[in-house]
């Protein structure tokens, strides 16, 4: 049976885009299914009638119904073990994990004020302290992966893993709102942008013609 994963605007969602790259990155096979945001009752309810949340995203495989991104990320790994959705080394995993988790679970001022919009124009804007606070530590989680593990490959723990996933929407973050990045850092975005997974997203949401007025405010 073809798994299912219920996703909102490309443009816009962030938190869709997050295991739409891992399921794509990590070869798993899904069916894509597309619900515009902020557009009424309707769209509302369809959400709602697959995720009891009523946000998305949400992966549908069969009777089983997971939401929320990272939630969908673990069930994916246990249904795929193949798919090498963590680092095989269990230091490396749990660490991947903990940041995964302070990906989903922090970083608020950054995404209140740099908000995921493809359709930007990139440029800088003023930022809170604590945006910038939320930016530092971001780098700092991605130079120390880097430095320990970029001898295996160009990605946060060499191979491409479930981690970078949680962490593509700041790479576009980061781009659109031109944040200024040492070597090691722009090097990382350089690759994500480059994976065809992370490149697919981004197409197909820049060609997005939909705009939500409430999440261009700036």
């Amino acid at each position: 049976m073809t798994l299912k994963l219920v996703i909102g605007n490309k443009n816009y969602s962030s938190w869709s885009m997050r295991p739409w790259v891992a399921m794509k990155a990590c070869g798993i096979a899904f069916e894509e299914i597309f619900i515009p945001l902020y557009t009424g009752p309707a769209d509302k309810q369809r959400i709602l009638d697959v995720s009891p949340a009523g946000k998305v995203p949400a992966l549908i495989d069969g009777e089983v119904t997971v939401w929320d991104s990272l939630a969908i990320v673990e069930y994916l790994a246990e249904r795929f073990p193949e798919a090498g959705l963590w680092p095989a080394a269990r230091a490396a995993r749990a660490h991947a994990r903990s940041i995964s988790a302070e990906m989903h679970s922090g970083f608020a001022a950054l995404r209140n004020e740099c908000g995921m919009n493809l359709h930007r124009p990139v440029m800088v804007k003023p930022l809170s302290e604590a945006a910038r606070a939320d930016i530092a530590r971001v780098q700092q989680i991605w130079i120390d992966c880097r430095t320990r593990y970029g001898a295996h490959g160009p990605y946060l723990f060499g191979a491409f893993s479930a981690v970078d996933a949680m962490y593509a929407p700041v790479v576009h973050r980061f781009r659109t709102y031109a944040i200024d990045v040492p070597p090691v850092v722009r090097d990382y975005m350089a690759a994500m942008m480059a994976h065809p997974a992370f490149a697919e997203w981004t197409a197909t949401g820049v060609a997005e013609n939909i705009v939500i007025e409430r999440l261009e405010a700036d």
